[in-house]
C-alpha cells in the first residue's frame, strides 16, 4: 500500500506543479538534496501541502531519491503527452448545491495564476483587492511569470464604476503590468471592456461573468469555463497580445485613462 501511496502522490505533485517545476523536483531528487532543502526551494504556496505528501509518502515507502526522480520523470512525460487534449470544467460562484459537482471560482482563478510559468493575462471590467489573487499574482512575479491585466477605467466606464479606479486592486503588486482600453481606440460611444477572462501560458483558459474581486469570486452567483488543452487558451492569448500590439489596449497610468 506504501507504494501505491508512492505512486499516487507522484502523480498528485506533477500535476499540482507542472511539467516546468516538476523537472526542478527531478533534479533536486537526482542530486539527494536534503528534505528541508527539497522544501524550501521548491517552494509553491498551490502545490506545498502535496510536496510534503509526496516526500512522506517516498519516505514510508522506502522509494530512494534516485528511484523517486525516475517516477516524477515518467508522470512528467505522460502529463506533456496529454497535455494537448481539451477538458471543460463548469465554474460557479455563489450557493453550492448537494451532489453536484462542480469547481469554485475562487479556488479555479487561483489554481489559473499558479499553473502559469511563462506568461499569466487576465481581464476585468471591476476589480477590487482580494488577498488570495493578490498573493498568487506575487508568487507568479517572483518565479518570472510576465503578468498583464487588462481593466476598465472610471473614464472608459462613464461613470459607471463607482469607488477606486480598478487598476488600484493591483497596486500591491510590483511587477504587474495593467493596461485599459482607451476612450479613443473605441469604435462607439459607450462601448464597456467587460471581458473577464484569466489565461495561462496559452495553455488554460478561464472565462465567465466572474470580475476580479472577493464578490465575484465567491459571494455572487457567477459561472463560467475553465478550459484545458486545445487551441481555444491560446487563441486568447494571442487575442490579447495583438490587441496590444495594435495599440487598441495601452498600458494604464492614472492621467492616461
Amino acid at each position: 500500500m506504501s507504494r501505491r501511496e508512492f505512486e499516487s502522490a507522484a502523480a498528485s505533485i506533477v500535476d499540482a506543479l507542472g511539467p516546468t517545476r516538476a523537472k526542478d523536483l527531478v533534479g533536486l531528487l537526482a542530486r539527494e538534496r536534503s528534505r528541508e532543502y527539497v522544501l524550501t526551494t521548491m517552494h509553491v504556496p498551490a502545490a506545498q501541502e502535496l510536496l510534503t505528501v509526496f516526500l512522506d509518502a517516498k519516505d514510508r515507502a522506502g522509494v530512494a531519491d534516485q528511484e523517486a526522480a525516475a517516477y516524477v520523470r515518467g508522470y512528467i512525460a505522460g502529463w506533456t503527452r496529454h497535455r494537448d487534449a481539451v477538458s471543460v470544467q463548469t465554474v460557479w460562484s455563489g450557493p453550492p448545491t448537494a451532489g453536484v459537482p462542480v469547481r469554485a471560482t475562487a479556488q479555479v482563478l487561483v489554481e489559473v495564476v499558479h499553473e502559469a510559468t511563462e506568461e499569466f493575462v487576465a481581464m476585468t471590467y471591476s476589480a477590487r483587492v482580494y488577498g488570495p489573487l493578490v498573493s498568487a499574482l506575487r508568487a507568479a512575479v517572483a518565479r518570472g511569470v510576465r503578468v498583464d491585466v487588462v481593466v476598465e477605467t472610471h473614464a472608459g466606464a462613464g461613470g459607471l464604476l463607482s469607488g477606486p479606479e480598478p487598476a488600484r486592486a493591483f497596486a500591491g503588486v510590483a511587477g504587474v503590468r495593467i493596461w485599459h482600453w482607451p476612450k479613443e481606440q473605441r469604435s462607439a460611444p459607450g462601448a464597456r471592456q467587460h471581458a473577464k477572462i484569466a489565461v495561462a501560458d496559452g495553455r488554460v483558459l478561464f472565462l465567465g461573468s466572474a470580475n476580479l474581486t472577493a464578490s465575484g469570486a465567491s459571494r455572487n452567483m457567477e459561472a463560467g469555463l475553465v478550459v484545458r488543452g486545445g487551441t481555444a487558451p491560446q487563441r486568447a492569448l494571442e487575442h490579447v497580445r495583438e490587441l496590444q500590439r495594435r495599440g487598441l489596449l495601452q498600458r494604464f497610468t492614472d492621467s492616461g485613462s
